[in-house]
């Protein structure tokens, strides 16, 4: 395993020369793996060259997304039906995969006020291999299950395996591990047609990038394609649940001078208050930009707006409707 690609495609099975002949021809027959003979003299070209070679194929990675956009948009309905009944949104991968994924959950707390605990990053071998390859961890599906159920795993939960290969065991295993042992929702992620990955989930979701520039190196074209899909997956999730009014963020949470001067203008933006009125309104509801919100347009005091709020399941929407206010 090398830290900068997905694992899977790089590390072979352990046990002798004939599983690394098996390994060949498995990465043989995936076209993230692909050799490109037209590149083989890249590295004579000059650096502009090459940016702009570099910069034509990740331009066609969207493409590919978008082809699995009904995909997408079906496993993002599952997983806010699961969330919105108080499960977990947990993402489990090896090597860039699952870089990606710690990175996609590290990111909700303070973009969508969501605790810790909501949406989970899993990477094979542990917080270390953030930084650090794990050797062999990315092969075992036995991990991928000790992982989960130290979560403490339920039916209401969601697991989205991540990699690039579509073979990596540790992704594999905790799809299976978590759609067999709990009934949890199950995602698929990958960059290959006809994947084992995609074959376990209950959602399959398959971007196929094409061979990357750097033969095998999955952490281009695949990592960005999963980064955009992890967008998809994890914002509009969030949408679904009313962590948005419009495109505003308006359950972020103000942990710094930066955040807390973005609360004051999302608040601006969704009511037109002056600074005056925004202020008050932070005050009386603890700094919440969604209270906040709601006792401006909806001409009701601090407490009444968490009930209203609590009331609506925290969609701002619903809450306004629900608001006595006057014309």
């Amino acid at each position: 395993m090398t830290s900068t690609t997905d694992a899977t495609d790089a590390t072979p099975t352990p046990g002798g020369g004939d599983n690394y002949g098996e390994l060949r021809a498995q990465l043989a027959t995936l076209t993230t793996e692909a050799f490109r003979p037209e590149l083989s003299e890249i590295d004579r070209l000059p650096t502009e060259e090459i940016a702009r070679i570099m910069n034509g194929e990740d331009a066609t990675v969207p493409a590919a997304v978008a082809e699995q956009l009904p995909a997408i948009a079906a496993a993002i309905d599952g997983t806010a039906e699961r969330m919105a009944r108080g499960g977990r949104l947990i993402y489990a991968g090896a090597g860039t995969a699952g870089r990606l994924g710690v990175l996609d959950a590290s990111e909700c707390p303070p973009t969508f006020n969501t605790d810790p605990s909501e949406v989970v990053g899993l990477i094979a071998g542990g917080p270390s291999a953030m930084v650090t390859a794990v050797e062999g961890a990315e092969d075992s599906k036995d991990l991928a299950a000790e992982d989960l159920a130290a979560l403490g795993l339920t039916a209401d939960d969601v697991v989205v395996g991540i990699s690039a290969s579509g073979r990596t065991p540790y992704a594999i295993g905790a799809v299976e591990h978590a759609r067999e042992r709990y009934g949890a929702l199950t995602i698929g992620l990958s960059c290959n047609a006809g994947s084992a990955l995609a074959a376990a989930a209950e959602h399959g979701i398959e971007v196929v990038v094409g061979p990357e520039l750097l033969t095998g190196s999955t952490r281009l074209k695949a990592g960005t394609a999963q980064k955009l899909v992890l967008n998809m997956l994890s914002t509009i999730t969030m949408i679904r649940l009313g962590k948005t009014y419009g495109n505003l963020m308006v359950d972020v949470r103000a942990s710094n001078e930066k955040l807390r001067a973005r609360s004051r203008r999302i608040v601006a933006l969704a009511t037109g208050a002056g600074d005056d009125e925004i202020e008050a309104a932070l005050a009386a509801t603890d700094g919440e930009v969604k209270n906040a919100i709601l006792t401006i347009l909806g001409r009701v005091e601090g407490p009444q707006a968490a009930e209203l709020l609590a009331a609506s399941d925290g969609h701002l929407r619903a809450a306004l409707d629900a608001a006595p206010r006057t014309t």
